[in-house]
């Protein structure tokens, strides 16, 4: 069993049952709305979303292209903002706070895993692991690159720590990625399309290295187009048109059953 976390997420489960601005659950969305405006008129991308994830649960976030589903985890995540509406993490009102702080509170809280890696190419793996750490000024200088190297153990990429994200393959960029988002040891991942440029074999591993995250008490949000993965987690919640549509649990398969 991987040993993820080095300490317990400060405030994951709030002791009195509620946190700093009342939110009884780790992440609550309050009727966010998110518009846009386009050359044929405002367009809305989020219509009113409400959504309450409480720590340790798996949630697929599954609808039809342009349902709205990256729209959401940005506002999750305080990469975008919402026109109306309230998002709260923890002890966070994240629709409140500036950019600058958005950043810094992103990077210590939340880790973010996307399709399309976004390793710095001119950083080695084990640089790119560090990066959070620097830019939070995380855990002391000299053992940055101790604790990079555990984390790139623990996703099996030890022997490419000191090659450039070019030199590997897109499986093995996307392990770093997630070593790279649990670099700060944050309580929530959110991952957009993690898999969606990966073989069959190779997403099933990465949506293993997931469901051992959960195990170790990390809460997870995912977009996902892929049916089976969706299928494995704890709950499921299907957009359409910018809407929560459906809401379910999904079927109770464990995951240590899937094969990888």
């Amino acid at each position: 069993m991987f040993n993820w976390l080095r300490r317990k997420p400060a405030r994951a489960i709030p002791e009195n049952g509620r946190y700093k601005h009342g939110n009884d659950h780790l992440i609550e969305l309050r009727q966010v709305v998110k518009t846009y405006q386009g050359e044929a008129g405002i367009f809305y991308a989020l219509k009113g979303i409400d959504l309450l994830v409480d720590p340790g649960e798996f949630v697929a976030v599954v609808g039809k292209s342009g349902s709205g589903k990256s729209t959401l985890i940005n506002m999750l995540t305080g990469i975008d903002r919402p026109t109306s509406g309230e998002v709260f993490v923890g002890d966070t009102a994240v629709h409140t706070l500036n950019e600058g702080q958005i950043a810094v509170w992103r990077g210590k809280n939340i880790g973010v895993v996307f399709q399309f890696f976004q390793l710095l190419p001119t950083l080695t793996v084990v640089e790119n692991v560090m990066l959070p750490m620097d830019f939070c000024d995380m855990y002391p200088l000299n053992e940055r690159e101790e604790r990079a190297m555990d984390l790139l153990a623990q996703v099996e990429m030890t022997d490419h720590a000191y090659k450039l994200p070019t030199a590997i393959s897109g499986g093995q960029q996307q392990r770093v990625a997630i070593a790279r988002a649990l670099a700060n040891d944050p309580p929530i991942l959110v991952a957009d399309e993690p898999t969606g440029n990966l073989d069959s074999t190779t997403a099933a591993s990465i949506f293993n290295l997931f469901s051992q995250l959960v195990e170790n008490d990390k809460t997870i949000l995912m977009v996902t187009h892929d049916p089976d993965l969706a299928s494995h987690v704890t709950r499921t919640i299907t957009l359409a048109d910018g809407e929560i549509v459906d809401e379910q649990l999904a079927q109770a398969v464990p995951h240590k059953e899937m094969s990888g």
